[in-house]
């Protein structure tokens, strides 16, 4: 058959810290022109640090409850059912402060920035079980990635 098919319970369980991911599609079926992840988001403190992509697109589609986007200083709630894009060169982070798992499925175009999500499962995480901010950095770095410094 020459289609590809990633059931609800298959795909690579990927990520570091409480923020969970399943690489749906790594871009080996896509000569790398995209990847698909499924990340869950539970409520709390987990964030990446707000950073910029120079060199992919990123589309978050959310599927279960709500998640909080922030681009510089500005900040919007979404709902389930809600589109972000982010385009290459905007400033970006994402978190849940709600009471409720949120969950997204994430576009990468091209599908540079999966590798990053299985990075972060070799990471050390702290006593809370939570990453390190400057590891998360470095990580990110790799994928032509950069972390924007705190106002």
């Amino acid at each position: 058959m020459g289609i590809i098919v990633v059931g609800p319970g298959d795909g690579e369980q990927a990520g570091g810290g409480s923020i969970r991911c399943r690489i749906i599609e790594d871009g080996s079926h896509t000569e790398h022109r995209l990847g698909l992840i499924e990340a869950t988001v539970p409520p709390g403190p987990a964030s990446p640090p707000q950073h910029i992509h120079r060199q992919h697109d990123e589309i978050f589609i959310v599927t279960k409850g709500r998640l909080r986007f922030t681009s510089g200083d500005q900040s919007v709630d979404v709902e389930a059912g809600s589109c972000v894009t982010v385009p290459p060169g905007t400033p970006h982070t994402f978190s849940n402060p709600f009471d409720e798992p949120a969950t997204f499925i994430g576009t990468m175009t091209p599908d540079l920035y999966v590798e990053y999500f299985r990075d972060l499962g070799r990471l050390p995480l702290d006593e809370r079980g939570m990453l390190n901010p400057a590891d998360v950095g470095r990580a990110m770095a790799n994928y032509a990635t950069e972390v924007v410094p705190p106002a």
